[in-house]
């Protein structure tokens, strides 16, 4: 008796032990397929590891051009009696002291082509842009506008309405001059740039449905019949066609071309022609690596938020586009606007790569990323000052036929989330519970028969009887 409850309590430990192996071996197959997963939407990289002068950190140097250029405009320099244009220059040139510091000191993030710096130098751009959002959200709306006459003495007047979508007729025979006078009346600067800035946004996002989502059912869908009084004058043809379809397809091209690239990289004077030295020099403005973005919404809870949470705040930035300029009274050829637009064509690819590695890869990246981080703090900063300056236009009473199908699209992602994550899986864990509990009960019913049928579980029984 006592060597089989000895025996018996082995068995237990290394059923025990053997459990909690299996446990572990299952974690860590999962961790490798996490790995594995994630390792398949990343190129092969190689490297031959030069480190030329092109690289390397020039902290004394930039210290010291800078510490020379102040000591000329001290010592050398005689210093004007205007004092706005002393304020000017002292703005501008705390500006450029502090972005000397970023592009040396900041820390690099996960773009290094054509330069670390030439990305540090844009997270730091990013900060000045957010302190001057903050400045502009701070002052009264007359003081705003009117400040916005210290950067460009044209601006601070109110502007023309502009006709996009009011004749839509590509030839217009009533015109003999120029019967195609809508086409070249509605090309202005905007036109261009919205179709480069879509072309960009799928080279950011990655993904074909997500920018369909923004693009068509979203941000020109709804939000066009949403805000009659302010989209109605926008030609929806163009948008959506020429510059939102044609954009995505593009971008949709080159992404297939980057994720089959190799992508191997050489030292400049490691390659012995003319001709390879300038295909190396133009590679140089190439991704170094390339990772395809694989969103998987569904997956978990966490996923799917995430990416409502970017869909919203593209959609955010998009509407910031049309409203800012309204009211800070930018027309749209105006060089700020298009500075704006290719200030996020360079922060939104960092900030959507670390939103990326922050969702799929937690562990390593435990914190949301320094660009991703100023992006949305923008996004968000330059919507305030949009509702500051002009909450009429946002507060307009919208169309009750707009209204219901706004509340059924959110009822309907609201009944989906649910569903997926919540009733779903609990029912999953019934049926679960259900089926292993029915397991047992059926284990515990063949246990008997089972004895009865062993013959050295039954002669063991037959001597208990006997010493009974």
């Amino acid at each position: 008796m006592d060597e089989q409850v000895t025996n018996g309590s082995a068995d237990l430990c290394v059923t025990g032990s053997s459990h909690d192996a299996a446990s572990k071996a299952k974690s860590a197959k999962l961790a490798t397929r996490e790995s594995m997963s994630r390792l398949t939407t990343e190129s092969e990289v190689f490297d031959d590891g030069t480190n030329t002068f092109f690289w390397r950190a020039h902290t004394l140097t930039v210290l010291f051009i800078l510490t020379c250029a102040l000591v000329y405009v001290t010592l050398l320099e005689e210093t004007p009696q205007d004092t706005a244009y002393n304020t000017k220059r002292g703005i501008v040139a705390s500006i450029l002291v502090f972005l000397c510091f970023g592009v040396t000191q900041a820390k690099d993030g996960p773009f290094s082509r054509p330069h670390p710096a030439y990305w540090r130098f844009w997270l730091c751009v990013s900060v000045v842009y957010e302190l001057f959002l903050i400045f502009i959200l701070f002052q009264t709306v007359q003081d705003g506008r009117l400040f916005m006459k210290y950067i460009d003495p044209k601006l601070g007047v109110p502007l023309p309405e502009r006709d996009y979508g009011g004749n839509c007729l590509i030839y217009d025979p009533g015109n003999t001059t120029d019967p195609f006078h809508n086409i070249w009346d509605k090309m202005d600067g905007f036109v261009p740039a919205h179709f480069l800035g879509w072309y960009i946004k799928t080279l950011m996002i990655r993904d074909w449905w997500m920018c369909m989502i923004i693009s068509v059912i979203l941000t020109f869908s709804l939000f066009r019949y949403s805000s009659p009084h302010t989209f109605h004058t926008f030609d929806w043809i163009m948008d959506v066609l020429v510059c939102n379809g044609l954009g995505i397809y593009c971008g949709m091209k080159t992404l297939g071309w980057l994720s089959m690239k190799p992508y191997q990289w050489q030292g400049l004077w490691n390659i012995p022609t003319y001709k390879g030295k300038i295909k190396r020099i133009a590679f140089q403005f190439t991704p170094y690596s390339w990772v395809k973005f694989e969103w998987r919404p569904a997956s978990n809870l966490r996923r799917w938020l995430a990416v409502l949470g970017i869909i919203f705040m593209f959609l955010l930035a998009e509407l910031n586009t049309f409203y800012l300029k309204f009211v800070l009274w930018m027309p749209p050829e105006h060089y700020l606007v298009l500075l704006r637009l290719v200030f996020f064509v360079n922060v939104g690819g960092v900030g959507m790569r670390e939103i990326y590695d922050f969702m799929d890869d937690p562990k390593f990246h435990k914190k949301l990323g320094q660009q991703a981080w100023l992006a949305s703090a923008i996004t968000v900063t330059e919507f305030l000052i949009v509702v500051k300056y002009d909450p009429k236009t946002i507060m307009l009473p919208i169309p009750f036929f707009i209204t219901q199908c706004w509340i059924l699209g959110l009822v309907l992602i609201l009944t989906w989330t649910l569903w997926r994550f919540f009733i779903r899986d609990i029912t999953l864990r019934y049926k679960e519970t259900r089926r292993r509990k029915q397991e047992s009960s059926a284990e515990r019913e063949m246990s008997p028969s089972s004895n009865a049928n062993n013959p050295i579980t039954a002669s063991a029984e037959g001597l208990k009887e006997k010493e009974a």
